[in-house]
Parts: structure tokens; C-alpha cells; sequence
């Protein structure tokens, strides 16, 4: 590993200062490209406007004259935290902003991981119709759906694509499915500038735009209009669950989540999530979705029935929400049981492929028979996170009548931009791949057991040609050496209240240290005690269990540790150069 430090411009560090902002923070946020101090406004005012995203005009009118008509709307979800999210916020703003209209007429259906598979198929078009709905609206979803939309459209439904993924590639050209209207930045006609935006984000969007809609209509005016921003703990939760890049509109819509969560203003279901994980709601962070709720309402999707996870985020019922927060818990102890299991087979078949020099090759491929498809992408990205590799992690279909079907879902490495590369394995290799999508970082694609060292071979090829040594090399990004007087609880305090996630790295310090003592606690993790700037400090490096030598330069996060009353500073070990 090599540990680099981030380069915070001097200028960008002293505008910072000058407005105000703690000068640790103002070094953070300079290296990681905020150059002034109107890009850390959090105001909702600072928002990118709705009519900057294509389509959103549009879909304010499809809705507002489906509302007006009475028309029955059907949400199609996604089993995912964002996509959870995204039916949440779409249910609810439907209802809020159709209240003056007496419309509550909206109703919701989500794809099973296993039967279904991904996205609007067009079974699931024809499960939308029979349900006795007009109007079909997709979260998180859709822009890929060539098929399940114009079946839709063949039905006489009226389609409306809410996503943000990228479309579909035909012969090597992007197309767009047949819908009404498609509401995604990542279409190529948006200009919408913040690329990165959830797909809970896109939907909250939409919500805005039909406001205005409403309100041009006289349905309401400005003083009666119904306040959206309830629904931003939501928006907040699935876009840090979806690890999408924390642009600054981003951190705005997180921020916002935020402020509301801590002040006590938040739905049942989220309230009774935070107690089930243990956390305090009125102290929530960003870590807190995404390693806390995030997985637990991301294992309903995985191992049940996501309809826990978004009836637990649409119920005002306290007792119901805090019913369904502990049954999602229980499912994603589950999950965590199998992740374990096959996390550990996963490891020992990628060790194999190390050749003799201690290097694996360029790009892993795993399967195994009892590998559970569910829980492979969680798996994918730790096998990831050890080897340093783009990684697919497999499992047989569960599906019936498609047991002789793989299913992955990969992990990327900086430099290799995953869904691009199945797209040159399609065309080296066609019908090797069944489907295929996704991102630069994460994507997921299906192909038959036979065709499994076919797929192996060529990703590993497009690996060898597309990543170099040092691109292979795991690198640390880290804000340097850690002065001394801010090596405080409060400073730890000041530090987990900001908006840190993808794109926008949590606070990482390095430098030289003493180790003083060191022992292995609950056989998995390494209890340290250092000295740090000739003081003693605690540390922990969760999963390593080698030791340290007497001095080694360690990347490490801040936290408070409690004991007797008393917190305390610990450096929590990322990393180290050895």
C-alpha cells in the first residue's frame, strides 16, 4: 500500500478561514476541491433548480393531469435502499401534493431479486396492469427497461421513467426506452449538472417540479403549498446507501436529512431503524446510513421481500415501524451469517489465483455452487477491498427454470470502469452475456454456467490491457500528519457532524508512529497502544491481525471511545505503509 497525501490549495485554505470555517475543516474541505465558501452552504435555497433536469417539466404535467383525472398510479421500486427510499418519497409526496385534490389513488410494486430479477420486465408490466393501475412510474429503475416499457406502452399504460443510471447500450449506441417521459441526468439530452444525483434524488426532484406544476394550476398558492422537506431524511438515507458521489448538491439534499433526523423531525420508520441499530437518532451521520440503516433495509431486498423495508419507511405507526425496524435487523443478522460463510470461500478461491510472485491477476472471477445471489455484491466488494482487483462475485439463478444461469455483481478499482468493460466483453464475445449494466464502480450482468470461463478469460484480458502497475497499486489518499491540539473529543464531535461519503472522503490523517503494545482482541482485530507527537494514544485496526513493527506510518480516522465515563481520542486504523 502507498499512502499519499491530498494536496489542500493554500489560497482555497485561507478563503475558508476568512469566512469563518474551523481551520482543520477548512484544510479538509480544500483538498477535496472546495475552492469557496458559498459551495459549504447547506441552505435548501442553494439547490439545483428542478428545471435543470430534463424531463422534470414534463413529468409535473403527466402526474398533475393523472391526479386530476383520478388516474391510479403504480410505483415500480427497486430492492434496494435507494430504491426503497425512492418509493417511499414517491408514495408519500403523491399523497401530500394530492391532498388538496382528494387523491391518495397511488399504490407501489417491487420486483423480487430472485423471480423478477432487475428493473421493469415485462412481467412486472403486466402485474402493474392487472393491478388496475394508469399510470406506471419507475424509481430507481427504468432507463435500461427497453423491453418491460414497451410492453407497458402496449398495455395502455402511460409510462414515466424516474432513474439515474445509464441507459442502455444497442449495437453500441445508447438507447432509450419508449416512455411518456424520462426523467434521468445521466440521459444524454440533461444537462442537469449534478451527474451523481440518487435515484431518490431524481424522484424528489420530480416532486418539486410538480408542485410548481400544481401551484401554476391554483391548486395551491405559495403560503398553502404542502413542505416537501419532510421527506429529506429519506432522500438523505438512500443517497448515502447508494454510495453515490457527495457533489455538493448531494451534501445539500444530506445535509438537509440530517438537520431534520437530529431536531426529531423524521418518519417512524427511520426513528425505529436507529433504535434497532443501536444508534442515536439525534446524533445521526452520514456513517450511520450507510453502515447502519442502509444494510438493514438493503437485506430485505437481498434475502426477503423489500416490502418490509418500504412499509417500514411509509408507516406513521411508531409500534408497526419499530415491528418492522427489528424484523429487518433479524434479516440482516441473517445476511451477515452468509456473507461470512461465503466471504470465506470467496477468499480462499481468490488466494488460489495468486501466481507465485504474490500477485493475482488483473481481474478476479469467483463462483461457487452454494453461493447465495443475493448476498454476492456485498461479497464482490470485500473481495475488492482485499486483492486490489475488479472483481465479479457469481451465484446459480434461483429462478425457476433458470438454474443453469449465473448471476454476478462486480466491484470496481479506480481506473477500470466496470460496465464499460462488459460492454467490450459483449462485443469480443457475443451471447456469452445474457445482460448486463451498471456503473463505472459497480455493475452486475448474467450469463450461463457454461459460459463462466469464457466470461473469466475475457474480463481478464480487458484488465490487462485497460490497468497498469500503478494503477494495480493500492493507493491510500489521506490529509496528511494530524497536529496535536486537535487530537480532542471535540474536535472528533466537530468532525462526524459534517457530510462525508463517496466523492467526499471522510477525514483520513498519517504519519509516523511508536507502537507501544499490541494485541489481538476478539481474534480478529489489532488493539494498539501508540504514541502519536510523543502522547499516547488507543488505536484499533478492525480485521488485521498481523502484528505491527515498533514504528510504521498508519492512515487512521478520528473517534471517541467511552470507558467509565470518560471518552477518549482513538485513531482508527485504515491503513499502513509496510
Amino acid at each position: 500500500m502507498k499512502i499519499t497525501v491530498r494536496d489542500a490549495p493554500p489560497r482555497s485554505v485561507w478563503a475558508l478561514q476568512q469566512a469563518g470555517v474551523h481551520p482543520l475543516l477548512a484544510q479538509l474541505y480544500a483538498a477535496r476541491g472546495v475552492h469557496h465558501p458559498s459551495e459549504l452552504d447547506a441552505n435548501l435555497a442553494h439547490l439545483l433548480p428542478p428545471s435543470g433536469m430534463h424531463g422534470t417539466a414534463e413529468a409535473a404535467v403527466l402526474l398533475a393531469d393523472s391526479m386530476a383525472a383520478g388516474r391510479r398510479i403504480c410505483i415500480v421500486a427497486d430492492y434496494d435502499c435507494d430504491g426503497a427510499t425512492a418509493c417511499a418519497v414517491g408514495v408519500r409526496g403523491l399523497k401530500l401534493l394530492g391532498a388538496a385534490l382528494n387523491f391518495s389513488n397511488v399504490s407501489y410494486l417491487v420486483p423480487d431479486r430472485v423471480v423478477d430479477g432487475y428493473g421493469l420486465t415485462a412481467s412486472i408490466a403486466e402485474r402493474v396492469k392487472a393491478s388496475g393501475a394508469d399510470v406506471l412510474v419507475t424509481v430507481d429503475n427504468g432507463i435500461a427497461s427497453l423491453e418491460g416499457v414497451a410492453r407497458a406502452k402496449a398495455l395502455g399504460l402511460q409510462v414515466l421513467v424516474t432513474d439515474h443510471h445509464l441507459p442502455a447500450l444497442v449495437n453500441g449506441q445508447v438507447t432509450l426506452p419508449a416512455a411518456d417521459v424520462i426523467v434521468n441526468p445521466n440521459q444524454p439530452a440533461c444537462g442537469f449538472e449534478s451527474k451523481s444525483i440518487a435515484g431518490v434524488g431524481v424522484m424528489f426532484y420530480v416532486l418539486l417540479a410538480l408542485r410548481a406544476e400544481l401551484r401554476q394550476r391554483g391548486v395551491f398558492d405559495a403560503a398553502s403549498q404542502p413542505k416537501l422537506d419532510a421527506l429529506l431524511p429519506l432522500v438523505a438515507l438512500g443517497t448515502v446507501a447508494d454510495v453515490v458521489k457527495l457533489d455538493p448538491n448531494n451534501r445539500r439534499l444530506v445535509a438537509q436529512g440530517l438537520k431534520r433526523i437530529r431536531a426529531g423531525a423524521l418518519q417512524a420508520g427511520i426513528s425505529g431503524l436507529f433504535l434497532a441499530a443501536g444508534r442515536q437518532a439525534d446524533a445521526a451521520t452520514a456513517f450511520d446510513f450507510g453502515f447502519a440503516l442502509g444494510p438493514r433495509i438493503n437485506a430485505a431486498g437481498r434475502l426477503s421481500d423489500m416490502t418490509l423495508g418500504i412499509e417500514c419507511l411509509l408507516t406513521d405507526d411508531r409500534t408497526r415501524a419499530d415491528e418492522l425496524a427489528r424484523t429487518l435487523d433479524g434479516i440482516n443478522r441473517e445476511r451477515r451469517d452468509i456473507e461470512a460463510g461465503m466471504r470465506e470461500q470467496a477468499e480462499l478461491a481468490a488466494d488460489a489465483m495468486i501466481d507465485e510472485d504474490e500477485e493475482p491477476p488483473p481481474a478476479l472471477a469467483i463462483f461457487d455452487p452454494d453461493f447465495h445471489e443475493g448476498v454476492v455484491g456485498i461479497v464482490a466488494s470485500r473481495i475488492k477491498e482485499k486483492m486490489h482487483r475488479p472483481t465479479f462475485v457469481f451465484a446459480a439463478s434461483q429462478a425457476p427454470g433458470k438454474e443453469h444461469e449465473l448471476k454476478g455483481s462486480g466491484r470496481s478499482i479506480p481506473g477500470f470502469h466496470l460496465r464499460d468493460a462488459l460492454d467490450l466483453v459483449a462485443k469480443r464475445y457475443p451471447g456469452v452475456l445474457l445482460r448486463f449494466g451498471g456503473h463505472a464502480m459497480a455493475a452486475g450482468c448474467t450469463l450461463l454456467e457454461e459460459n463462466f470461463d469464457t466470461f473469466e478469460a475475457a474480463l481478464q484480458q480487458v484488465a490487462h490491457e485497460w490497468l497498469d502497475a500503478a494503477t494495480l497499486t493500492r493507493r491510500l489518499d489521506s490529509d496528511g500528519p494530524l497536529a496535536p491540539e486537535y487530537r480532542r473529543t471535540d474536535v472528533v464531535d466537530t468532525l462526524h457532524k459534517e457530510v462525508w461519503g463517496q466523492g467526499f472522503a471522510a477525514p483520513t490523517f498519517s504519519e509516523e508512529v511508536e507502537v507501544l503494545s499490541q494485541r489481538l482482541v476478539g481474534e480478529k482485530h489489532l488493539s494498539l497502544k501508540l504514541r502519536h507527537q510523543g502522547q499516547p494514544v488507543d488505536g484499533i485496526w478492525f480485521g488485521r491481525t498481523e502484528p505491527l513493527p515498533a514504528r510504521v506510518k498508519l492512515a487512521f480516522r478520528l473517534d471517541a471511545d467511552e470507558w467509565q465515563g470518560v471518552r477518549r481520542v482513538r485513531f482508527l486504523i485504515e491503513g499502513a505503509e509496510l
